[in-house]
Order: C-alpha cells, then structure tokens, then sequence
C-alpha cells in the first residue's frame, strides 16, 4: 500500500508480509508500482543512537528507496528541492522490520536516520550509482532544520561532525 505525503512524490509503503509458523517473506520492493528503477543498491548496519546523516549528493541527485530488513530507526528527510512548496521542511517517520513500512525518496532530498534498536540493518535502493566526489551532508542538529531527534547522546561519525549548516548549504548550492 502506497500513502503519499504532503511532500510532492516522497511516499511511504507498507510492505506485503506473509507469515506462517516458519517465519515470514516480506515484499520490498516492486518497482512496477513506483515506476522507478534502482540499478544500485546498498546496506548499512548501525547501532543503537547512531545518526547517518543528513546525506545527499550535490550532483546526479539519487532517489532513494529505504527499507529496514532488522530494527527500527527514526527516518528523516528534508526537502532541498530549490522549487519546492515544502523545501528547507524535513518529514520523519519511525521504519522498523515489525512495521514493514519503507519510505521512497525522490532525488533532491537530504536523508538520515538514527537506530532506535540494538542492531539496526537498512538497505538502500538507489536511483543512481554512489559518486564519492559530490557527497555531501547537512548537520543532523541544524536548528534552522528544527528536527527532534528521540535520543540525547547520538553516536555520529568523523565525516558527519563536518557536515554543512543549512544556511552554509543554501550559501552554496541554492
């Protein structure tokens, strides 16, 4: 099932499970219903109050399909769409294996997440192939973002604590 948001094509999906006493097989993805193709995919593996992000690439924009295959993490995506009704706003959504909901990303928008469990593994279907020399991300905490993060102590990477202020970014790229 496919419920829009108030972001134009950012989508949430609530992925088809079929249990029975052995366990499950869950649907992940059906590119058919989206009409978008995903010839690159990826996985990440984080630990509980670790925060990815905000991350995007500066050119060839990737669309992004997001599903938790084990956890629960807190998504969050900000709109950096220059032409947006909604762009600098950010939209969050908890994406667990429990609840089997995935969020697809357009190109454009900035994306993070922080693990809510344990051990949380994601994996990413992504619209364009990885180019290491146009990433680039926004501070997590930006105030201007006004995002509320569910956690005090984040866990964040080297890279990350360098990300950009959104008034750094709109400075450069907007």
């Amino acid at each position: 099932m496919i419920k829009k948001t108030k972001f134009k094509n950012l989508l949430l999906i609530k992925n088809k499970s079929y249990f029975d006493k052995r366990g499950y097989f869950k649907e992940l993805i059906r590119e058919n219903e989206l009409n978008v193709r995903f010839p690159f995919k990826v996985m990440s593996y984080s630990k509980k109050n670790v925060i990815r992000g905000l991350h995007l690439q500066s050119k060839n924009s990737q669309g992004k399909y997001v599903t938790v295959i084990k956890g629960k993490v807190f998504d969050v995506v900000v709109d950096l769409r220059k032409n947006s009704k909604t762009y600098g706003k950010s939209f969050t959504s908890i994406l667990s294996e429990k609840n089997s909901t995935s969020i697809y990303v357009p190109p454009g928008f900035a994306h993070g997440f922080c693990g809510l469990s344990k051990e949380n593994y994601v994996i990413y279907s992504c619209t364009k192939y990885r180019n290491k020399s146009s990433e680039i991300g926004i501070m997590y905490n930006d105030i201007d973002l006004k995002i509320k993060w569910p956690l005090k102590k984040p866990i964040i990477s080297n890279k990350d604590k360098n990300n950009l202020s959104f008034k750094e970014f709109k400075k450069k790229f907007r």
